[in-house]
């Protein structure tokens, strides 16, 4: 028995292939279906089974794909409600591996209505549970996706009680030296307060993880309810997505469109020091790396056509791949190599401002869980990134304008969309001289 974990850093997101003698078994494979038929090659092994833990919000699955690649079989809840073909799983279900183990499903909802975890049992012994975005490590799935997404949907503080009994009644019974194998880590909006930790074990997490810890259930849904990060525009399209399967990635990126600068949004993907030396009017700077996956679908909203530029084609064939990873493959407009631009972002006089910021209209572009905590300029304006397309508006104009976040990626984005939605005003980004004021 042999289980290998998955690593999208970028999305936060692990999934699994558990292999035996009857062949490889996937637990929530990511868009890309290459890197699991590679592996499963390499282990002169078949994968013969995609298990979804439930319809993912934050990615696109590739379950319908390798379905159509190599006939694996499909396994979800009967209560999703799935319209590509399938096998349901749900609890007293079992999948044979060989030589003793088998994969056993537990329904636990919270999360989503749907939610399954996958426990592991090698010769009766429970040792590991692929618990999905129900148990993560040092937290637990926050429960407030589902409210109007998908054929079930469920009010967020029922989800939340659902999630009590999901982990005491289900995964709590569970032995102490079973391995957690959880669908995301730090880094992830499907929860609040997830460790780096890629995995743990039962009997770790029941001393160390706030949510399996002795509470009323009353208490339990007030905490998990509270503070949750915000949803990105993106999620509840892609739970569509995966309930009904996506197309094939290497037909989806054949059909992106090349050259075109239609009158859509314009996303530059190039580093926002060369973005500012000049680029095309309104366009937004959203740049390659960290959570590009996250922001663009938080930022631009699904079925919104936008035009998508890069630096070089090898940068762009990065981040068409990229868009693909949450669907928004199919809202490309137009594809292209920036070279420069007639618009340029001005430099901030750091200092000056230091001196005096009450010269300048400052907006905060932090999620409001961080200006909640402090805020780092009296006055300032507090319009996360996430919501600032839709409320430049709010935003006086009088006085130049300062952007900033917390290091200087959302501030290069946020300071192109207040630039391009205000084209009156004097637009500056504090960029990563943030620091120097968070003392």
């Amino acid at each position: 028995m042999k289980i290998k974990q998955f690593e999208d850093k970028a999305l936060a997101h692990f999934s699994y292939a558990i292999t035996g003698a009857n062949g490889t078994i996937l637990i929530d494979p990511s868009r890309d279906p290459l890197p699991y038929l590679e592996y499963a090659a390499a282990e002169n092994s078949s994968i013969i089974g995609v298990i979804e833990t439930h319809p993912h919000a934050d990615f696109v699955s590739s379950h319908l794909e390798l379905h159509n690649a190599v006939g694996a079989t499909l396994y979800c809840s009967r209560i999703l409600g799935a319209t590509y073909p399938h096998t349901t799983f749900d609890e007293g279900d079992s999948i044979d591996l060989g030589d003793g183990a088998i994969l056993k499903a537990l329904n636990t909802p919270g999360h989503s209505p749907d939610s399954i975890s996958i426990v592991l049992e090698e010769n009766g012994l429970q040792t590991a549970v692929f618990t999905g975005d129900t148990l993560f490590i040092g937290d637990c799935g926050r429960p407030d996706l589902r409210e109007n997404t998908g054929t079930v949907s469920a009010k967020r503080e029922a989800l939340a009680a659902d999630m009590y009994h999901s982990l005491r009644n289900k995964l709590m019974t569970l032995h102490d030296d079973a391995v957690v194998y959880p669908a995301h880590g730090s880094g992830s909006l499907c929860g609040k307060s997830l460790s780096p930790e890629t995995s743990g074990t039962i009997g770790g997490e029941k001393r160390t993880n706030w949510s399996l810890q002795e509470m009323t259930q009353d208490e339990f849904v007030k905490a998990l309810l509270s503070d949750q990060p915000f949803v990105p525009k993106y999620f509840t399209f892609d739970v569509s997505i995966n309930r009904t399967g996506a197309e094939d990635l290497e037909i989806a990126l054949k059909r992106v469109p090349g050259c075109s600068m239609s009158s859509a949004l314009i996303v530059d993907t190039r580093p926002e020091k060369i973005f500012k030396e000049g680029h095309i009017p309104g366009a937004i700077n959203l740049q390659e790396g960290g959570m590009f996956e996250t922001w663009l679908g938080s930022i631009v909203s699904p079925t919104e056509p936008y035009v998508l530029l890069a630096g070089d084609d090898a940068c762009l064939g990065r981040v068409v791949y990229r868009t693909a990873k949450i669907g928004y493959e199919s809202f490309i407009a137009g594809t292209g190599i920036a070279k420069g631009g007639t618009t340029v972002t001005p430099a901030l006089d750091v200092e000056a401002f230091r001196a005096q910021p009450e010269k300048f209209t400052i907006v905060d572009v932090r999620n409001a869980g961080e200006t909640a905590v402090k805020k780092l300029f009296k006055d300032s304006i507090s319009i996360p990134l996430h919501e600032l397309r839709e409320r430049t508006g709010e935003i006086p104009t009088e006085k130049p304008i300062v952007v900033h976040c917390a290091g200087g990626y959302r501030s290069a984005a946020g300071s192109s969309i207040v630039a391009a939605a205000l084209p009156e005003a004097t637009v500056y980004d504090l960029g990563e001289a943030v620091k120097t004021f968070q003392g």
